[in-house]
């Protein structure tokens, strides 16, 4: 009766902790669908301009998330441990980080944007609107960094609502932008990335006016120094999540590559169509989020039964939310397509890959919930291990083989795709089982 009792407790903590960010992850997701289908209209060349560098911008932004899930898991647990001073240490440090790293890639963002669409195989009637809608959004990278590791250091306080609100609005007000500058000005490609960056800077400036705000993480001018043992720390979680990001986005730029060379059309249907299925596996990312929060509190008060509780309840709701998700996805796919593009080739090839992916949706919610688990115990190195073989030797492998050896199409690459995700959900499963047998003997024996 106590395992129910506390497993209930669990469970209406993750829910309250988690469902802000889901929603916000989901309601964000869908204003971007608005922005895809506004560029869409502008037709298939505009969409793969726009589309060329994602995986890039993706990179990038993993840099700063890096960061933001070592500052994260670093808070919660002093949080947990009862560590009030050294939180604010540790905020200071991740004020600092934020800047630093923005700025840093800015500037070798804004150098390499007129190279990056040819690195990317795209035609040469796309890679000019592609290097200038990359260099546009890249200058707002500082604003987009502190959104992302500064909003990693609130939700930590247990206060995920107020980043949900920061980041709704300025998804509305980059819809609001877009519908002025690509239709009211005719800014077109361009006119989409400008709108981005100035939506992402008002993100990005309301996030450090509500971090300082902040109570818990409130500190004075003097912590605003290197602080050698906490950026240490920092580097020991982050680093892993670090190469993690850029093994996997290096391995979806080549993936992407790949898929190019199929054609504009096809190349327009699988972009559209990964951006139609974020809306469905979103909420595992929102409740990966939390569940790394309360891991990292029950990590720092050293409470075993905590810890199994957390986990238990999280990966249990994750993969029924995934399920239903998967089942909607399924059903959405044509209409979904429609929604995005109006060329009848596009939508009807994007409607087939989605319906392929929907059936693995629960498999993906359980490795981003166990991921979440591992970052809320600092045990970052194993998603790294996990991801980098999964990803060359499952994805990239077989979709070299799938269209350059055997000569298949777009769906046999999706299979591949699919093969990935499940192959590193049973990895997840099995390797965290053996870090939580090993971190409970430790935890007793100190106890």
């Amino acid at each position: 009766m106590e395992r129910k009792a506390l497993n209930r407790k669990m469970f209406k903590s993750l829910a309250l902790l988690s469902l802000p960010t889901m929603l916000e992850y989901l309601l964000s997701t869908l204003m971007q669908y608005v922005d895809t289908a506004m560029v869409g209209r502008l037709g298939a060349d505009a969409t793969a301009a726009v589309s060329t560098t994602t995986t890039i911008t993706w990179l990038t932004g993993n840099i700063c998330a890096a960061v933001a899930v070592a500052v994260l898991t670093m808070i919660a647990m002093q949080i947990g441990a009862g560590q009030t001073d050294t939180v604010k240490t540790t905020a200071a440090q991740a004020l600092l980080l934020s800047v630093a790293t923005g700025t840093l890639i800015m500037a070798v963002s804004v150098i390499l944007s007129p190279f990056i669409p040819g690195w990317m195989g795209v035609d040469l009637s796309v890679r000019v609107e592609a290097a200038a809608y990359f260099r546009i959004i890249s200058l707002s990278m500082v604003f987009r960094s502190m959104s992302i590791v500064l909003g990693a250091a609130v939700r930590a306080t247990h206060d995920t609502k107020t980043p949900m609100i920061i980041n709704l609005t300025a998804n509305g007000l980059n819809v609001l932008l877009n519908a002025l500058f690509i239709y009211g000005l005719d800014m077109g490609v361009r006119g989409a990335a400008s709108a981005t960056a100035l939506s992402t800077s008002v993100a990005g400036l309301w996030t450090l006016v509500v971090f300082f705000r902040n109570r818990m993480l409130r500190f004075e001018k003097e912590r605003l120094k290197p602080d050698a043992t906490i950026l240490k720390e920092c580097t020991r979680i982050g680093s892993p999540v670090l190469a993690t990001g850029i093994t996997s986005c290096m391995g979806y730029v080549v993936f992407a590559s790949m898929i190019t060379r199929l054609g504009n059309v096809i190349f327009a249907a699988h972009s559209i169509a990964v951006t139609a299925e974020e809306f469905f596996y979103l909420p595992g990312y929102g409740l990966r989020s939390a569940t790394q929060t309360m891991v990292g509190n029950a990590v720092g008060e050293e409470d075993t039964d905590k810890l199994k509780s957390v986990s238990f309840v999280s990966i249990c709701f994750t993969v029924f939310l995934m399920c239903l998700s998967g089942g909607a996805l399924f059903f959405a796919a044509g209409p979904l397509m429609r929604f995005f593009t109006s060329s009848d080739e596009v939508a009807l090839i994007g409607a087939g890959l989605l319906k392929m992916v929907a059936l693995s949706e629960p498999f993906f919610g359980l490795q981003v919930v166990l991921e979440g688990i591992c970052y809320g115990l600092g045990k970052t190195k194993l998603p790294f291990f996990i991801h980098t073989l999964s990803m060359w030797c499952v994805r990239i492998l077989f979709t070299y083989l799938c269209i350059h050896v055997w000569g298949f199409g777009i769906r046999a690459v999706w299979v591949c795709m699919i093969a990935d995700n499940l192959c590193k959900a049973l990895l997840s499963a099995g390797m965290t089982k053996h870090v939580f047998r090993g971190l409970f003997q430790k935890i007793s024996s100190e106890v």
